[in-house]
């Protein structure tokens, strides 16, 4: 029976994932990454890479994480917004530099990332940031997902970016724009779309558990290491880890 691996934000941290995968993943286990393959560390290419090949031969699911959708906006306006993306790429110069090193195929393979995850038989959620106190509704599918349109787009495009919420309305705060009484979404978070596994946020400390949310984010490029969670066929959770180097600061992001 197979199981399901859940990987934690890498960051070009090629050296960690690679010691990660050999030593954790099975030719039979399903792999989700949670995101943020990308930016910050020394070999984001190399990893992108590096999944893109064992997508061949494993059963591989990229969630989108705020950097591969930045990366995604950027080639974009390459093409459409010459000028938007000079700006984006003098603002955050990896963006050229990465895609420069990326391959035709690496780019068809990031474009097949998907908003979230459902691992239905366990009841649970993997996004890439969180999910915003006044969200109501979440899509069954990833089709009704791709349906949405106007508000309804924007809201549910928030999973990519909610950290802290405001501590009456629930809606996500802009980053910086936090108060104290302003909880961290999973803080809060009573379950209502399953329990979510999510990055984005890094904990230095280790993986860190809520009631209904598990944060596996442990800050690879900030030498906290790579975390993965796997879910066994039976619906128990343990966790690996593997040591990084630090390769940066943390600073939010």
């Amino acid at each position: 029976m197979s199981r399901h691996i859940i990987i934690g934000d890498v960051h070009g941290m090629f050296n960690e994932l690679w010691k990660l995968f050999g030593i954790l993943v099975k030719p039979v286990d399903k792999v989700i990454f949670v995101g943020d393959l990308v930016d910050k560390g020394p070999d984001s290419a190399r990893v992108v890479q590096f999944v893109r090949e064992m997508s061949r031969t494993h059963d591989i699911t990229l969630v989108e994480g705020n950097h591969e959708e930045k990366h995604r906006r950027f080639r974009k306006n390459c093409v459409e917004r010459p000028d938007t993306a000079k700006s984006m790429a003098d603002r955050s110069p990896e963006l050229r530099e990465i895609t420069d090193q990326l391959t035709n195929a690496d780019v068809e393979f990031l474009n097949t990332a998907v908003p979230f995850h459902r691992i239905e038989e366990h009841n649970i959620l993997v996004v890439h940031g969180g999910i915003p106190g006044n969200m109501t509704e979440f899509p069954q599918t990833l089709e009704e997902a791709r349906s949405l349109g106007g508000k309804r787009k924007k809201k549910f495009s928030q999973i990519l970016r909610t950290r802290h919420i405001h501590h009456e309305s629930g809606r996500m705060m802009s980053l910086g724009t936090e108060g104290v009484d302003d909880p961290f979404w999973a803080e809060t978070h009573d379950g209502r779309f399953g329990h979510v596994v999510f990055g984005h946020e890094p904990f230095l400390n280790g993986v860190t558990h809520f009631d209904h949310a598990t944060g596996i984010d442990t800050g690879a490029v900030f030498g906290g290491g790579l975390t993965a969670m796997i879910v066994e066929d039976d619906g128990s959770r343990g966790f690996m880890s593997v040591p990084s180097r630090k390769f940066a600061n943390p600073r939010e992001c």
